[in-house]
Formats: structure tokens, C-alpha cells, sequence
């Protein structure tokens, strides 16, 4: 999901709670707070010595432990006005790629994407997924679409891979 879909969103169910799902059926916690923005760039070069760019906005949930007995989310209306201040002082780039950062103790620290979302009457609930690594140079490295290393072994010498 890009930034600007998912302020558009925020502005246009502004009465609802807003929930993220970062595992099937695991929810962050109603002690959520959002803590940090990043506006990135990333610079890359991957192992057949390809190179990309690419921005994201990555926005950092935290649960308080103060108040872990919390009964209601965070209203779409106050991450809205939270996402607003932040874009007054270093303005979003509506087109990046939206990522979620958060961890609790059973869940090790991840950068999530959004897979899906679901709007009903009283909740934007936003269905997060852990994006797996992968080989970005298959083709140089000698990996066919099933993942499996072909005659030409990856960083074999000469092999345009490393």
C-alpha cells in the first residue's frame, strides 16, 4: 500500500478504531502507540551486482507497558492527526511503499507490509504480512523458479553473481 492510500483511508473512516493484524489472528495490542516515522531511501545493489532505489515510509508501533489495561485502539482520527504533525515537519512521499515496524515479546522485531485491509462499521483493520527475502538476481546466480541452483552454482567463478 502507498502512503497516500493509506492517509486517504485514515481521512475517509476517520470515526473507526484503527487495528493492525501483524500475524493471522494476532492483533497489537489497544496500547499501541505510534512512535516513530521514517521517511528511507533505499540504495541497493544486489549479488548480480543489479542496482535499485526505492522509497518507504516505515511508521513504528510500540506497546506502553502503562497501559496495558487499555480498553479501546487508537481512533483512525488520532493516527491521522499524529501522521498530519509529522508530515508538517518532513513531509511524506505519497507515492513510497507503506511498512509497519513492531515486535512484542513473541514476536521478533520486522518491518510488515500491508497485505490486505477490511473496513467495517467501527474498525480499519490493517492485515500486515512479513515480506520473505529472496534472490533478486536468480537469472546471473543460476537459480531456476523452483530456487534450485542449476550447473552454474551461484558465485561460481564467472558467473556474473558476487
Amino acid at each position: 500500500m502507498k502512503t497516500q492510500q493509506f492517509l486517504e483511508l485514515l481521512a475517509g473512516n476517520q470515526n473507526k478504531s484503527l487495528k493492525f493484524e501483524y500475524s493471522s489472528g494476532k492483533f497489537v495490542g489497544t496500547n499501541y502507540h505510534i512512535t516513530e516515522v521514517k521517511h528511507t531511501t533505499i540504495e541497493s545493489v544486489d549479488c548480480g551486482a543489479g542496482t535499485d532505489s526505492w522509497k518507504e515510509t516505515i511508521i513504528q508501533l510500540w506497546e506502553s507497558p502503562d497501559e496495558k489495561d487499555k480498553k479501546e485502539f487508537m481512533s483512525t482520527y488520532k493516527a491521522l492527526s499524529i501522521l498530519k504533525k509529522v508530515g508538517r515537519i518532513k513531509p511524506f512521499i505519497l507515492e513510497a511503499e507503506v511498512k509497519f515496524e513492531y515486535s512484542n515479546k513473541n514476536f521478533n522485531t520486522a518491518q510488515l507490509f500491508v497485505n490486505d485491509y477490511e473496513l467495517n462499521d467501527n474498525e480499519f483493520i490493517l492485515k500486515l504480512a512479513i515480506e520473505k527475502t529472496d534472490c533478486k538476481a536468480k537469472e546471473a546466480c543460476g537459480i531456476t523458479e523452483n530456487n534450485e541452483v542449476t550447473q552454474e552454482a551461484c558465485c561460481a567463478p564467472g558467473s556474473g553473481c558476487c
